[in-house]
């Protein structure tokens, strides 16, 4: 019979708490139950919960760099890759409620913890934007621009796109998320003259 490995069994059932209950409401009692394992084994691994979170924070985002990277193709353009990537970020997305779970913790209840560890996850898209914008901009594929800039606006927009839109309306469809990028970012709305 395999050893449990109680570490992976309590973060499995700490993401699933943390995933149902947000940040706030979640309990190292809720955790143990889930896991079935008493909450001084909990301590043996861990801390508290705080450390708990960062592990699963730390593992989500090792899952997310994984994601894009895998997506990206270099003898593709810049926005065949960036398509590709947010699709891909979107599904991941939709995949783990934590996501949303921390979101909504954030606007309800404005937890610290919970809006910390959204920036965090933020962070890692923003950075890995600006790291394939200015890759894109070294190959000459887009306008010269300030990659900063750009990357907060076309995640701004990938959000506005994917998330803020379905709460006033149905939800777009990967092809019209597609279509709106490459209107607002790689077109422009200006008409040519």
């Amino acid at each position: 019979m395999p050893a449990v490995d109680r570490r992976k069994q309590i973060l499995q059932a700490a993401a699933q708490s943390f995933a149902l209950f947000g940040y706030k409401a979640t309990t190292m009692d809720q955790v143990a139950k889930i896991a079935n394992v008493g909450k001084g084994t909990i301590y043996t691994f861990f801390t508290n919960k705080e450390e708990l979170f960062d592990e699963i924070l730390y593992s989500v985002i090792v899952e997310m760099k994984g994601l894009a990277e895998s997506k990206i193709r270099r003898e593709h353009t810049f926005f065949e890759n960036l398509y590709r990537v947010l699709d891909a970020l979107l599904e991941f997305r939709d995949d783990h409620e934590l996501f949303i779970k921390l979101s909504q913790e954030v606007r309800d209840v404005g937890t610290l913890k919970a809006r910390e560890g959204i920036a965090k996850l933020e962070r890692v898209i923003l950075d890995y934007l600006e790291r394939e914008i200015t890759s894109a901009l070294d190959h000459g594929e887009i306008k010269p621009c300030d990659p900063q800039v750009v990357a907060i606006v076309m995640f701004k927009l990938y959000i506005a796109l994917t998330s803020d839109f379905n709460q006033i309306r149905e939800p777009l469809g990967k092809e019209e998320i597609h279509q709106y990028i490459q209107l607002f970012l790689a077109d422009g709305l200006a008409e040519s003259s």
